[in-house]
């Protein structure tokens, strides 16, 4: 079988729904725990997709966090050697440092709320978020500028770069597609802190998981399906 390399921050913050999607196509998951695992350069040898999830840290935070740095290098080597990457909220902003990008704190947006596809996303795989009227899950206080070899797909008015494509084997989101609405009230719980501070209602949060999660999962199974299809086929993200 194939290998995926999941980068995990959070022990609740895990890929969700991806999860089925990486087995139906063939790959092997296996997680390493940032700060816990040994993530290093050895890795880009012997993993055929890497995913970086998300976390409560900031990308440009690695004197505080030291194995940011290595997470960063490993990023890099996947890159040059074109092994697919997968990155989602931080593993995106991770991602955009890796490539030379600014990242940096930005509006706070937690919750449910549309994004719009720029030209390059209406042809790339995020085009199955229109099945969920383009509302995705944000849960992020970050953002960055876009990698200079990057393509934005989308944009929300507070954050210019939602999502971006490098050619076919890099995804960036800053958004969370893959967020299991059965683990969900583990996000609330886990981030009671964050959301306190934001003065974010956690009933009406639940309470628009509840409406929204149906149709955020099945425009989630269709990008993700579609993105690790263009992987393997070799076909571009986009096309004209």
């Amino acid at each position: 079988m194939k290998r995926a390399c999941v980068i995990r921050h959070l022990a609740f913050e895990d890929l969700g729904i991806l999860a089925p999607v990486l087995a139906a196509h063939g790959y092997d998951i296996a997680y390493r725990d940032a700060g816990v695992d040994d993530i290093g350069p050895a890795l880009a040898t012997t993993t055929d997709l890497l995913v970086v999830l998300g976390g409560p840290i900031g990308a440009y935070e690695d004197a505080i966090y030291p194995f940011l740095a290595g997470e960063i290098d490993l990023i890099e080597r996947c890159l040059r050697a074109e092994i697919p990457v997968l990155g989602i909220c931080l593993g995106a902003q991770l991602m955009a440092r890796a490539l030379g990008a600014r990242v940096y704190p930005g509006e706070k947006e937690i919750g449910f709320s549309p994004i719009t596809l720029t030209g390059a996303g209406r042809r790339s795989c995020l085009r199955w978020v229109t099945e969920a009227d383009g509302v995705v899950l944000h849960w992020h206080g970050d953002t960055f500028d876009l990698p200079a070899t990057a393509e934005c797909l989308a944009s929300t008015p507070a954050t210019p770069n939602q999502a971006f494509a490098v050619g076919r084997q890099a995804l960036g989101l800053q958004f969370h597609l893959e967020a299991d609405p059965a683990g969900f009230e583990r996000w609330l719980i886990g981030h009671t802190g964050e959301l306190a501070a934001a003065r974010i209602s956690i009933p009406a949060l639940r309470a628009a998981a509840a409406t929204q999660a149906a149709a955020t999962v099945r425009a989630g199974h269709k990008i993700f399906d579609d993105w690790l299809t263009s992987v393997t086929s070799g076909k571009p993200q986009t096309s004209t």
